[in-house]
């Protein structure tokens, strides 16, 4: 169940152990928290909470967008992940000049009625991050809430975040992301009506814009794509600006999928980027694009197996 807020929490919803955080990409750290937060309170609700938009977007929004998962993806992740509810409270004005103190006090312990916490060790909050795990566990403690404080998860190339995950697809390595995750990366979003050239060309693509979505690296993947009717496609990805055809304003994700006909127009699907094949480039013209596009099929179904 989504929760949009903290004000007029239903009685169900309340009295949970709740994992805190941003969540970004619900990856295997992330996972952590939410192990945590269970195994500290088997016997009540288990429940995610988290921000939306991300204070990042709050704060600078004039960044060029980042965000591994969306909300409806995310709250998709953390329901397989077991939880039974996610906060997703609106970061505004009024939140970001919140006090760390006020937080615990108004959201967590009067607003949801939280019985246990956890997050992971660099958990920061309230009023220009003037929050750390430390003032939460004495504020939870005078409130008879109980705290469980995550270590980061590392390994030899250190601790793994949101940020080593983001940094990994704009390097044009999904599989480290996809090792980070748990899963493959992937892009949810509506196929929308593209000017029909790959049909021409002979591979007609499912076309995404990648909206809020970080930019990978531009190029060519091999990809699996998750269909409305919850089958997985195999195929073939390109993300770019496509500039042997002159070139786009935004980047756009164009997927041919294998051994598959159908109309996908107006319909959410996912795009799982699994293995990078080359960079973006430019073309002669449209019969050495072809013979490129050719190629790089034949080479994303031997990578797909």
């Amino acid at each position: 169940m989504l929760a949009q807020g903290w004000r007029e929490v239903p009685a169900a919803l309340r009295g949970a152990t709740v994992a805190l955080g941003n969540l970004d990409g619900v990856h295997r750290g992330h996972h952590a928290v939410l192990a945590a937060a269970r195994a500290a309170r088997p016997d009540l609700p288990l429940a995610a909470l988290t921000f939306e938009p991300h204070p990042r977007e709050y704060f600078r929004p004039d960044d060029p967008p980042f965000r591994l998962t969306l909300l409806p993806s995310k709250r998709a992740l953390l329901a397989q992940a077991g939880c039974d509810a996610v906060f997703a409270l609106p970061f505004d004005a009024e939140l970001a000049a919140m006090t760390a103190e006020r937080f615990v006090e108004e959201v967590l312990h009067r607003g949801l009625g939280a019985r246990h916490l956890a997050c992971g060790a660099d958990f920061a909050f309230g009023h220009r991050r003037g929050g750390d795990t430390a003032l939460l566990a004495r504020e939870a403690a005078r409130r008879g809430i109980g705290v469980s404080v995550v270590p980061l998860v590392t390994d030899t190339e250190g601790v793994l975040s949101s940020t080593r995950i983001r940094r990994a697809l704009q390097d044009g390595y999904p599989e480290r992301a996809a090792r980070d995750l748990g899963r493959p990366w992937e892009i949810r979003g509506e196929v929308v009506h593209g000017d029909k050239l790959g049909r021409v060309l002979g591979w007609p693509t499912a076309n995404l814009w990648l909206g809020r979505h970080l930019e990978p690296a531009r190029g060519v993947y091999a990809a699996t794509v998750a269909l409305p009717d919850g089958a997985v496609a195999r195929g073939v990805a390109n993300i770019g600006r496509r500039p042997t055809l002159g070139g786009d304003p935004q980047t756009r994700l164009e997927v041919h999928l294998f051994d598959w006909s159908g109309d996908l127009y107006g319909q959410e699907v996912g795009v799982r980027l699994e293995h990078f094949q080359r960079p973006d480039a430019t073309f002669a013209g449209l019969e050495e694009l072809k013979a490129a596009i050719a190629a790089d099929a034949e080479q994303a179904r031997a990578l797909l197996g």
